[in-house]
């Protein structure tokens, strides 16, 4: 080989390597230079959380609750709800925040689509999905805010908490650990978040009137509003035609009002509560008790 290209070539292995090193310390500069120092604290709460990253919290996974709740003193320890009591417990000693209780809450299906025996205006053809279903003339169920049962939300829960039982979601108080993703998945808005020690509840989410209610489903809410005049407490409300209770007001003065919102409701939708033994669909219509 010609001895001058032998010195050209090295000659050209030796510059690029120069530039490599050049390049190389200027980037180790920069990077000190311009370097994120990063809490050490926020590790250690990121450690003790589940790393369930359902977004129950609020944040965006576990890692931007970590980083909110030791960087933001409003921020409280309590918001990682698959970790309940013993992660807030955690939390609260390491970023020295005070600990709040955590309440028990369960998510819940407003909705009786079969006790109602609501009918089909068509039959869905496509994917199985409810989100896609929806699009097609608001979902095969002639009351456009039913179930549409295709079984979306317990496709996105974290926890394994949601069983179709008959294309109708069941969901499992012992698992379930209210971290809202089957709420937010719902293209119905059907599903709710709803404290355990509620007295009362209401499993319709229609936000029609009168008959247009009674001749799509047997038992649905038709906005007569008795129940609204009939709780002493003032926890019952009509807004955005739909039933909507503040439990918190309910739970506060206690069951002296015989559940007179129960007693008035003519269609028998607004019902008692029984927390982990809330019953998901009737016995007698071949449909099973959640847990």
């Amino acid at each position: 080989m010609d001895p001058a290209l032998i010195k050209i070539a090295i000659g050209g292995v030796v510059l690029l390597g120069c530039i490599g090193l050049f390049f190389g310390i200027g980037l180790a500069i920069a990077a000190h230079k311009f370097a994120v120092e990063t809490n050490p604290l926020i590790e250690e709460v990121l450690e003790s959380l589940p790393l369930a990253q359902c977004g129950g919290c609020g944040y965006p996974g576990c890692e931007g609750y970590a980083i909110a709740v030791v960087s933001d003193p409003d921020v409280p320890p309590n918001l990682c709800f698959p970790g309940k009591e013993r992660v807030a417990a955690v939390v609260a000693e390491l970023t020295g925040k005070k600990l709040t209780a955590v309440e028990d809450q369960i998510a819940v299906v407003r909705c009786s689509r079969e006790e109602g025996r609501v009918s089909h205006k068509h039959e869905y053809i496509g994917f199985a999905s409810c989100t896609a279903a929806n699009l097609g003339f608001g979902g095969p169920s002639n009351c456009q805010y039913a179930c549409i049962g295709l079984g979306e939300c317990a496709e996105v829960c974290p926890f394994d908490a949601i069983t179709m039982v008959e294309n109708f979601p069941v969901v499992n108080p012992d698992k379930c650990v209210s971290c809202g993703a089957c709420v937010r998945t719902c293209p119905k808005k059907i599903i709710e978040i709803q404290t355990l020690k509620a007295r009362v509840h209401v499993p319709c989410s229609t936000m029609d009137m009168g008959n247009k209610v009674k001749a799509v489903c047997q038992v649905g809410c038709i906005a007569c509003k008795l129940c609204v005049k009939a709780c002493p407490a003032g926890a019952v409300a009509y807004e955005n035609n739909r039933i909507k209770i503040d439990h918190k007001a309910c739970i506060a003065y206690g069951p002296s009002c015989n559940e007179a919102c129960v007693a008035k409701c003519p269609r028998d939708i607004f019902r008692i509560y029984q927390g982990r033994d809330v019953i998901a669909r009737k016995p007698e219509l071949g449909l099973k008790m959640a847990g």
